[in-house]
């Protein structure tokens, strides 16, 4: 099967005879050739600017499963995202002087068209800057850094553990940058609503909390760091002695520079928190707000589209969704209204696992069960699949928020760290039973974990599309391998086909209840309701749904936006192509080049159909 991204040009070489000695005559390199070199060429000053670009990011070395800069942290200065910009301007300027577009390959051009989008992109951010919140409740950086620390920074050494005791001081000094950036918001009029003030000072209170902070239990990044020492002596990397030595090192780290980072921020937002609107507002109500959720939009769904024209689509994919939703509560034989409906869904019993640790854990076995389930299925639909494992875990205590979303983390590209899937279980009357295995396969197989590990897999193109990030294709993707799970067997139980529907209506009432608070004005309790009145979502998540919109606007209506135009150019691919369409050529093709933005995937589908028809 041909795949376009994987496709070389190449031609044979025109010998001629010249004489007795036969010898090849020199010709002129065919245009075929010119264009492969030129797209070598340009691949090679790709490799070099993604090596500049990584050492602006200690963070993202450590996520590659790099060594490289492996005590320091990212610098989250205003300051530094300014270098960062003007480095991102001049290899610009260096792009274009240095190459000529039209000599490029197909896959060049659109290796040479997505750098110039990510300056452009970064660009317009540093225009909005004063205007993103910060810290925030919603998986913010205070508790990101923990996070990051135990689960990506690997230690297999002395050296290894010695370099994760000076990364905390590195912390330290980014936790004081972040705050400096939320002062400067707040000076400007820019400040989360007060849920979002309670939820950082709580999540940092709770990182800072048991030993060696108190007299408490071990906290979450001390007893990671107490587990990573007694590795290092279980294996004979380093003795008792300088086991116990380093344990000490880790708890001054932690005591003296860590804790009072986080409780200058906990400090602080306690002062401010009575100037923040105790009643949310949408980005509407910000400085420049208009333009700016504007911003967010082009940035998440990677379109033109206007609020008014996404708002209107969520409304329409509500009203479609409730039918096929209707027919499903038909289906179980359930008497009384789809409201009445959702209402069973939400408060019944049979929909929930125990709501205890045991529970939790019967959660994460079901989900892990049901990847495993489609694992087989996988060859019939892709191509290419993903090496890299995959793990279901609960979050961690210190970050773990009664029902909000379920999330996926990547591994490294050579797989030494799995993919995570991480489930928020504080709360399982917030988790139902139903929409547990639709989020299994938009979190893992065949959603983020093999979207994403395909990508870091890729041989044939720039490395710095292998770590490209689109919420709207990566998302888009995600909400598409749910879909797509049905297609391959999966939601056998009627009420599983209703989970699936309750996911993919959750992402419609998104385009709705963002825009509606963002530019038309809906309160937080007008957002809920909405929710309510079309889903069977519990409060507990729809709390949490609503409040994640209102501190990243925008954010949440990449999902739906992105399925929809898959499915499009999958409609487009079929009837062009009719019998020559192939699903498993199609998935190669959304896959096999890595995250893009929308009309970046069109062309890539749009050569793919070329590319077959010419035979």
């Amino acid at each position: 099967m041909k795949k376009l991204l994987f496709a070389v040009l190449s031609s044979a070489a025109l010998y001629a005879c010249g004489g007795p000695s036969e010898t090849p005559i020199d010709t002129p390199p065919t245009v075929d050739e010119n264009l492969q070199s030129e797209t070598e060429r340009l691949n090679e000053w790709f490799e070099v600017k993604f090596e500049e670009e990584l050492a602006f990011s200690p963070i993202a070395l450590t996520r590659l499963g790099r060594k490289e800069q492996y005590d320091q942290i990212d610098d989250f200065s205003d300051a530094g995202a300014d270098e960062k910009l003007a480095w991102m301007l001049e290899t610009t300027v260096d792009l274009k002087n240095n190459f000529e577009y039209d000599q490029l390959t197909d896959n060049g051009k659109i290796s040479y068209d997505l750098w110039l989008y990510r300056v452009d992109r970064e660009r317009r951010n540093a225009s909005h800057r004063r205007q993103v919140y910060a810290l925030h409740q919603h998986n913010g950086l205070q508790s990101f850094f923990p996070t990051f620390l135990i689960n990506t920074h690997r230690v297999d050494s002395a050296e290894d553990f010695e370099t994760y005791i000076t990364r905390i001081s590195g912390v330290a000094g980014a936790l004081d940058q972040l705050l400096v950036r939320a002062q400067l918001n707040a000076e400007s009029g820019v400040r989360p609503p007060r849920f979002s003030y309670e939820g950082v000072i709580q999540q940092s209170t709770n990182i800072i909390s048991g030993a060696p902070f108190d007299d408490g239990e071990p906290s979450a990044l001390y007893k990671d760091m107490l587990s990573k020492i007694d590795g290092l002596t279980h294996y004979g990397a380093i003795d008792d002695d300088r086991g116990e030595e380093l344990a000490s090192m880790a708890a001054t780290a932690l005591t003296d520079n860590l804790a009072p980072a986080y409780q200058r921020i906990i400090d602080w937002f306690e002062e401010d928190l009575p100037n923040s609107d105790e009643s949310a507002q949408g980005a509407a109500a910000l400085p420049s707000g208009e333009s700016f959720y504007d911003h967010r939009l082009w940035v998440n769904t990677t379109t033109e589209l206007t609020a008014d024209e996404i708002h209107q689509i969520g409304l329409d994919e509500v009203a479609r969704l409730r039918a096929e939703m209707e027919a499903i509560k038909n289906e179980v034989g359930f008497e009384g209204s789809l409201q009445d409906f959702f209402a069973f869904i939400r408060e019944d019993d049979q929909f929930y696992f125990s709501n205890d640790d045991a529970g939790a854990q019967d959660y994460i076995d079901a989900a892990a069960a049901h990847i495993e389930a489609l694992k087989p299925l996988l060859p019939e639909y892709f191509g290419i699949l993903p090496k890299a494992d995959l793990e279901v875990r609960r979050v961690e205590p210190f970050r773990e928020r009664p029902g909000a979303a379920q999330h996926y983390r990547a591994g490294t590209p050579d797989g030494s760290r799995p993919g995570i899937y991480y489930a928020h279980l504080s709360d399982m009357r917030a988790m139902s039973i139903p929409s547990l295995e639709v989020i299994a396969y938009h979190e893992g197989l065949p959603g983020h974990h093999m979207q994403i590990s395909i990508a870091q897999e890729l041989e044939g193109i720039p490395t710095f599309r292998t770590q490209a990030r689109f919420t709207a294709y990566s998302e888009g993707w995600g909400l598409y391998s749910e879909y797509l799970a049905k297609e391959m067997g999966a939601y056998e139980d009627p009420y599983s086909e209703f989970g699936r529907l309750t996911s993919e209506i959750w992402r419609a009432i998104r385009l709705v209840v963002d825009t509606g608070l963002h530019v038309k004005g809906w309160s937080e309790e007008e957002a809920r309701q909405y929710f309510f009145d079309n889903s069977p979502i519990p409060e507990g998540a729809v709390i949490s749904e609503v409040r994640r919109y209102l501190v990243n606007p925008g954010q949440a209506t990449a999902y739906k936006i992105g399925m929809i135009k898959i499915l499009e150019l999958r409609a487009k691919a079929k009837a062009e192509l009719g019998d020559a369409f192939d699903i498993r050529g199609f998935h190669d093709t959304v896959l096999g080049g890595g995250a893009v933005p929308m009309s970046i995937l069109e062309t890539q589908v749009d050569n793919w159909i070329a590319e077959l028809q010419a035979g």
